[in-house]
């Protein structure tokens, strides 16, 4: 077996010199590298903001749409949405290790694991399509993949189904980040709080704030918002589309008495989004954007074109121990559970 780079720069095929997620094609030969794990693919779940926009261009037609993820896999070796730039997460099985991993690694040949880096660095090889999951952006498939060395991941627990541990790994980050932002007292507003991560948001901001809190969650969607309402974890819930950012503003400013946000969570999975938050939020709060569809120049660009002097945070899908933080909250909430295990089982 040939060594690699730990980052998995030997696998980038163009442009050279570039790690494997910017690239634009990766060698998803599954020829394993000596420092490289191989994995039997069991399901994609798809990031949301790629699944939307792929969705969206095949008008909802299966057909199409399995054709636009083998398209996007076999253009570029990896699973990486050329539209949003983004790629998802997987579950499988371990199939083998590289001699170099071998006592440097706790997983065995047999583990079932999700990875916890992205589809859009990940070299994949996808045989078939087995089903699709539209409300659940999952993909069944028969396929492989390549872990790096420097892959994280996680292994499936015993007491959680596996598709819902595929739906909260893929978004783990976004409750362990909240958990890092928000202050008793705080008021946290979480847009797109009736979305998957949205949601884990909404009840980690309710924790962290506490009594003397205010939690909004905002959706442009009757649905959600009655749902947020019912999980009681939000003081408020506002039916508001995000892409209309003086809305947001009015509908905060009513709210908080024209106080604003200290906290702005943005979940969404549609771009424009991002003045909504800037415009919802205090002077000096702070702007954690989850959402892949953000556009970091219209941020930084719109910040400052209202003089808005706020943090504003890249969504860092990685925070330390998030895999666990995320899955304890099921285990915590058994209303959080019972509603994942609806939705995903």
């Amino acid at each position: 077996m040939q060594h690699g780079c730990p980052y998995g720069t030997h696998r980038v095929l163009e442009p050279q010199g570039v790690l494997p997620q910017p690239a634009w094609k990766i060698d998803n030969s599954m020829a394993l590298w000596d420092n490289e794990i191989l994995i039997d693919v069991d399901a994609l779940n798809i990031d949301a903001a790629s699944f939307t926009q792929i969705k969206k261009a095949a008008e909802n037609d299966p057909a199409r749409i399995e054709a636009a993820i083998l398209d996007i896999v076999a253009q570029r070796g990896k699973h990486h949405n050329p539209v949003t730039g983004s790629g998802g997460m997987l579950i499988g099985r371990v199939a083998a290790i590289g001699d170099a991993l071998q006592g440097k690694t706790d997983l065995q040949v047999g583990d079932k694991i999700a990875t916890l880096v992205s589809l859009s660095l990940t070299p994949l090889k996808i045989d078939r399509i087995k089903a699709l999951h539209l409300a659940q952006d999952q993909v069944e498939i028969d396929g492989q993949a390549i872990l790096f060395e420097s892959g994280l991941y996680a292994k499936l627990p015993a007491d959680i189904p596996e598709k819902v541990a595929l739906a909260i790994l893929d978004v783990a980050g976004a409750p362990a980040q909240t958990a890092r932002l928000v202050r008793p007292g705080d008021t946290v507003v979480v847009i797109g709080g009736g979305g998957k991560s949205g949601t884990l948001c909404v009840y980690e901001a309710r924790k962290r704030a506490g009594p003397a809190g205010c939690v909004i969650g905002v959706s442009p969607f009757a649905k959600d918002c009655e749902r947020m309402k019912e999980l009681g974890w939000v003081d408020h819930a506002l039916q508001v589309d995000a892409t209309d950012a003086v809305a947001v503003m009015r509908a905060i400013a009513e709210v908080t008495q024209g106080r604003m946000a200290d906290v702005v969570i943005n979940c969404v999975n549609i771009q424009h989004t991002e003045m909504g938050s800037i415009l919802a939020t205090r002077q000096r709060g702070t702007v954690y954007f989850f959402s892949m569809a953000t556009s970091f120049t219209a941020a930084a660009l719109g910040a400052e074109g209202v003089g808005k002097d706020v943090d504003m945070i890249v969504g860092n899908g990685y925070a330390k121990d998030h895999a666990v933080y995320a899955l304890e909250l099921l285990r915590e909430s058994p209303r959080l559970r019972e509603l994942f295990e609806t939705l995903y089982v």
